[in-house]
């Protein structure tokens, strides 16, 4: 079975699949064009992470294609519906990240609660000025998580490990997973939650959060967001910042990527990173794992 590899995994999953007997080829850096050109040569099945863009005119240049594996949560940069349409399955790795975007969501909470880059930088410039760094502790705020499926889980654990109240909406749920973190109202958690968390996908009516969040959010607030840009009005997210009404932000996706929007990622209340959620020597190993055992499903029939 000829395996076309799109995005990175880790190198010891390369290494099973071609032991395992797979023709496997990696070329990263496509662009959708390019990878129509490629899948015109006849792969079985072909592996992407979030950089590589499946789309409706590379899906139908493709030559015997039967499997598209995502290697990560969601299925938002393939057209998982045509290409279901065709008779090719989509599948992904939902469960091998999820602790390692629930602790960069709990690390952004900390970085935010402490200021530790305005600190360091601080430091850098060869300061050493104590009082401008008066912080709030973790223990004893609520935390509404948006989304509590496994990621929010795994967020929602550490933070009652913490002493953090717990609290949860997801549209889709209507008992919670966890005893101690009750379900409630998308505006009961907006208006009790001290620290929101984001942990859904992009909604095609339009961002999740925007103005009319934002204004029900407690004034003092702190917004998390580890799932997708689209999720946030980024607009609305740096008026809310600039005017005072949430105390900070902690960004790890945005609505386009590399993000353009300046004045948000220079704002002083704002935490960052580079859409890193599942980038740990330990997400990537189990990502690599679970994406050898789909395509070895696969090439026995199963």
């Amino acid at each position: 079975m000829k395996v076309l590899i799109c995005d990175p995994i880790d190198e010891k999953a390369l290494e099973k699949l071609r032991k395992s007997g797979l023709e496997v080829m990696v070329r990263t850096g496509m662009s959708p064009e390019d990878l129509g050109q490629e899948l015109a040569k006849g792969y079985e099945a072909i592996v992407v992470r979030s950089a590589t863009k499946v789309r409706k005119g590379a899906i139908d240049a493709a030559k015997g294609l039967k499997l598209i594996v995502r290697a990560g949560v969601g299925l938002d940069n393939v057209d998982a519906d045509h290409a279901q349409a065709k008779g090719i399955k989509v599948l992904n790795t939902p469960k091998a990240s999820s602790d390692s975007v629930a602790e960069l969501a709990l690390a952004h909470m900390f970085a935010l609660a402490r200021s530790v880059p305005q600190a360091t930088q601080s430091l850098r410039e060869g300061k050493w000025d104590k009082k401008a760094f008066h912080g709030i502790e973790l223990q004893g705020k609520t935390l509404g998580v948006v989304g509590i499926g496994r990621i929010g889980q795994a967020l929602a654990r550490r933070a009652l490990a913490l002493g953090m109240k717990v609290l949860a909406y997801d549209k889709f749920v209507t008992k919670s997973p966890i005893p101690e973190v009750p379900l409630v109202s998308w505006e009961e958690l907006l208006q009790r939650a001290d620290f929101v968390s984001l942990h859904v996908p992009p909604d095609p009516a339009g961002p999740v959060i925007g103005a009319r969040e934002l204004a029900m959010m407690k004034d003092g607030a702190y917004l998390i967001n580890c799932a997708r840009g689209e999720v946030v009005d980024e607009q609305a997210l740096l008026h809310a910042l600039q005017s005072g009404k949430l105390a900070g932000a902690g960004l790890d996706v945005f609505a386009v990527e590399p993000p353009t929007n300046m004045d948000l990622l220079r704002h002083p209340k704002v935490t960052l990173t580079p859409h890193i959620g599942a980038q740990t020597h330990e997400a990537q190993a189990r990502i690599g794992d679970e994406v050898v055992e789909l395509l070895l499903q696969h090439a026995k029939g199963a």
